[in-house]
């Protein structure tokens, strides 16, 4: 596959940007493109909106999977391209478009000349939420192929082309969403003392959060708490009676994420008690962390090496990627692949260059072919 039917690719699949399990144009656009590939060595099943698709190795010793997530983002689109989203506030805003693209690209060489090893190509729904990676790998469709082994790429906007990066260890951590609902009684602002005023909850709440990093958290791990949007009210004279926070939890350790939470949830009592109200904690989605398995980033550094690239030490990050629920139960790793974009990923403007494509195609199937 050239570099013009990568980018003829990439763009149609921008183009089409589907929330997680609501990808049906996205499989629809997937299956087609798979069903004019070679089909000797190809077997292809579907979950949910996601897209098996199993090449059958010459001499396998093992079976190697390869995952590319396919939903995008509640992002209205401002980048100005011709081939922007048709599907109004929803966008490919963290490169799962090239994602695929690089995944169908690899899936066209193999199946024109068959690896050595077995390989599972994974197309997987809903990364960027609810979170498609764990029931997937908990379906009878993925154990039936269950791989060895396993990895993954994801553009990084500020890395050049022709880079790529990646670690031992953490790569991205613990995340979780963190939504509290508080409810007390509202009334006239002029008879405060007749009512449970949840505002005022809500921000006493938000000031106590912070202190959980400092002061609950073991200060040679690393932890997060972000309130990013906080509801209360109708009028200016009203006193609220209800009010929600909304935010993220991010840790570097399985174990910090707990005590985070069990943090949040006595101080939730205290809260309650001070302020005469009710609340309600729900954690959302959570997201295992990405850990790299060092053997295997070992050896893909040694391969990778056969590419025309630079590979450079990657930093941990406080990212999330449900990926990490593959990894914890797979030796594998995840790396970065360099795409030069002036604004970053989520952003309503992210503009990747296309010329990383066939990088990554190169890449990825240079680690498949070569993989000992």
């Amino acid at each position: 596959m050239e570099s013009e039917q990568l980018t003829t690719i990439r763009r149609q699949l921008h183009q089409i940007p589907e929330l997680g399990f609501q990808e049906y144009k996205t499989q629809q656009y997937l299956l087609d493109q798979i069903s004019s590939f070679p089909q000797k060595h190809l077997t292809v099943k579907t979950w949910r909106t996601g897209v098996l698709v199993y090449i059958k190795g010459i001499r396998p010793g093992k079976t190697i999977g390869y995952r590319a997530d396919i939903d995008g983002l509640p992002i209205k689109e401002e980048t100005g391209y011709s081939f922007h989203s048709r599907h109004e506030g929803r966008m490919h805003a963290c490169g799962h478009d090239f994602h695929m693209t690089i995944a169908l690209g690899v899936l066209h060489r193999l199946a024109e000349k068959p690896p050595e090893h077995n390989v599972v190509m994974i197309f997987q729904p809903a990364e960027e939420g609810p979170g498609g990676a764990l029931p997937l790998l908990e379906s009878e469709e993925f154990q039936q192929w269950r791989p060895d082994v396993i990895f993954a790429q994801h553009i990084a906007p500020e890395l050049p082309v022709g880079t790529l990066s990646t670690k031992e260890g953490i790569l991205f951590a613990n995340t979780s969403e963190l939504f509290i609902d508080l409810k007390g009684k509202g009334g006239h602002a002029a008879y405060p003392h007749l009512t449970r005023d949840m505002v005022v909850a809500a921000s006493d709440f938000v000031t106590r959060l912070q202190q959980i990093v400092s002061r609950g958290v073991d200060p040679l791990d690393s932890a997060v708490i972000t309130v990013g949007k906080i509801v209360g009210g109708t009028v200016q004279n009203i006193i609220a009676e209800t009010a929600r926070l909304e935010g993220t939890i991010r840790t570097m350790s399985p174990e910090a994420m707990n005590q985070v939470k069990k943090q949040i949830e006595l101080l939730s009592k205290g809260i309650e008690t001070g302020h005469d109200c009710l609340i309600h904690i729900d954690y959302g989605s959570n997201y295992y962390q990405v850990s790299n398995d060092s053997t295997a980033v070992a050896q893909f550094k040694q391969v990778a090496s056969l590419a025309d690239v630079n590979i450079i030490e990657a930093p941990a990050a406080m990212t999330g990627e449900d990926f990490g629920f593959m990894l914890r139960e797979i030796p594998g790793f995840m790396f970065w692949l360099g795409v030069d974009s002036e604004n970053g990923l989520h952003h309503a403007r992210l503009s990747p260059d296309e010329k990383a494509l066939p990088i990554g195609v190169d890449v990825v199937e240079k680690t498949i072919r070569n993989w000992k």
